[in-house]
């Protein structure tokens, strides 16, 4: 029986002159794949968790792969972007994780194979993502020098489990003099599979006790202690805002249902007493507010309709919600805006920026600081504790998520987030509507149906909806009642349909007589154009 082999768990034999010798060099280079691979993936599956729980420490947010996926977001060019949010949808962000995920687990193989030959090259390897780490936490708006800390943390713990696996390996080369590159190896079974099981266990410890500690920046109970006082000026009936058709969705949106497009990868958790809002700037007077300050102004209640740039012809990225907050013309008044600031810059608590135009803020309409959405506190996923609504402009120029910062500045000193990568810096939301039912290819059946959805033209009002079978001519729809000129308006078209394939288009035209154009356009860069249109199957 052979004893020599790789894996084998006895001393190698002498030869027959007696002469101790070393193991053959495998015949079988997959036992070599293997055996690295082992050692690649639970040092990095340490070294992940090592990060992860210093993170937990620090700030969840400074976890590597989500300091590095934040930076792959910033740097990821518009068409792709365009091209995740159009094909994934609100998972855009759960498919770059997974990106991130199989390139580490690529990584970590190719790492670990090399390392049973040359342990400095998985050293370097180990290195290398430590400092793209750290650049990355070092990159983020609201970097602070306690971010680099999981990186380091990372580094050292997959570093010193690497070299722990490691040592299950023993190479010789006295007896051929070759480089450490081709000498005979062998390996302690024994000692690599208790070592990976060491590694393992301490890898599944640091990953759930960084859990446990990221748990107290999760903002849930703060959430649910919240209690939203009374407004002053309640939102009107949407009795007849709301029309009964199968298919045809609420004309409020449940909060489980909104839209949510952003660019955080973990939800900031803002804590309601220990956030603050600081308006400076272009001001006369600077305000800093606590949140039992902001809940103690006068409150009003509104239903808007939010929308997202990004929402192709017929999206879903379009919501309408009954919010809660704090008129935001009020705060502006209190500040005193100077003579040519005719930006607000508000930031996130991850150092997100939006331009918001100074004039629209301030002619009238229901800006607003909400706390609400649909008869609670903001959902986390939503901005809780406060988030900014400006009613007509769409959402990326408007609607900050975890507001902290506002600050008063003019169009000429400062790009914001998005106008920094091409978007157009100021963004009225163009009238658009979208069939909702029937649902494209359906068979139906011949007779009487409804063709039904919804349509907006936000602080515009929509006038009119008409719709066109087989692009023949247009015949108006019926509208709901309109609750405000903010939010959508729900409308419906009787259809006499018969047997045959149908091309189903609508258009509405808004309150200033505009009829929404046929001529298609992208969401870049300021929003998309063009008619709904759907394909049906009568029998």
């Amino acid at each position: 029986m052979d004893r020599e082999r790789v894996g084998s768990l006895t001393p190698p034999s002498g030869d027959a002159a007696g002469h101790p010798r070393t193991q053959d060099p495998p015949t079988d280079p997959v036992r070599r794949i293997a055996v690295g691979a082992v050692i690649g993936l639970v040092a990095a599956a340490v070294a992940i968790a090592a990060g992860h729980l210093v993170a937990g420490l620090v700030d969840p947010q400074a976890a590597p792969i989500l300091t590095v996926g934040q930076s792959a977001i910033d740097a990821t060019p518009e068409w792709l972007k365009s091209f995740a949010i159009r094909t994934f949808g609100e998972r855009d962000k759960t498919v770059l994780l997974a990106g991130i995920g199989a390139a580490l687990l690529v990584a970590a193989v190719g790492l670990g194979v090399a390392s049973v030959r040359r342990p400095w090259i998985g050293l370097a390897g180990l290195a290398a993502f430590g400092l793209l780490g750290i650049l990355a936490a070092l990159a983020r708006p609201v970097a602070r020098p306690a971010h680099v800390l999981p990186p380091v943390a990372a580094v050292a713990a997959g570093a010193a489990a690497l070299l722990a696996m490691r040592g299950a390996i023993a190479t010789s080369r006295t007896s051929t003099g070759a480089p450490e590159a081709q000498a005979p190896w062998m390996l302690d079974r024994r000692r690599l599979l208790l070592t990976g099981a060491v590694g393992v266990t301490v890898a599944a410890t640091a990953g759930g006790v960084g859990n446990l500690f990221a748990r107290r920046f999760r903002a849930d109970g703060s959430r649910a202690a919240v209690r939203i006082p009374p407004v002053v000026s309640r939102a009107g009936s949407v009795r007849d805002a709301q029309i009964d058709v199968p298919g045809l969705g609420p004309f409020l949106t449940p909060n489980e249902r909104f839209y949510r497009v952003d660019t955080a990868l973990l939800v900031p958790a803002v804590m309601a007493e220990d956030w603050r809002l600081r308006l400076h700037g272009s001001v006369e007077r600077e305000i800093t507010l606590d949140y039992e300050r902001l809940l103690a102004r006068p409150l009003i209640e509104r239903d808007i309709t939010l929308t997202c740039v990004s929402n192709p012809i017929g999206g879903r990225y379009v919501g309408n919600a009954r919010w809660i907050g704090a008129p935001l013309r009020d705060l502006l008044e209190e500040a005193g805006p100077l003579p040519g600031a005719d930006q607000i810059v508000s930031r996130s608590v991850d150092g997100f920026t939006i331009g918001t135009p100074t004039a629209v803020a301030m002619d009238g309409r229901d800006a607003m600081l909400a706390v609400a959405m649909n008869g609670e506190p903001l959902p986390l996923a939503h901005g809780f504790p406060v988030r900014m609504i400006v009613p007509g402009l769409y959402g990326y120029v408007s609607a900050m998520k975890w507001l902290v910062d506002i600050e008063l500045t003019t169009f000429d000193a400062y790009d914001p987030y998005w106008v920094q990568r091409g978007w157009a810096e100021r963004a009225p939301i163009k009238t658009m509507s979208r069939i909702d039912t029937p649902s494209p290819f359906l068979d139906l059946r011949a007779g009487e149906i409804p063709i039904a959805g919804v349509a907006w033209a936000q602080h515009v009002g929509i006038d009119r909806v008409e719709v066109s079978v087989d692009d023949d001519s247009w015949a108006a729809a019926e509208l709901a009642g309109e609750d405000t000129v903010d939010t959508w308006r729900q409308w419906v078209y009787r259809w006499n349909a018969t047997p045959g394939d149908h091309r189903l288009r609508v258009r509405a035209t808004d309150r200033s007589g505009e009829t929404q154009t046929a001529d298609r356009a992208e969401p870049f860069p300021d929003g998309a154009t063009g008619h709904h249109e759907i394909v049906v199957r009568v029998e």
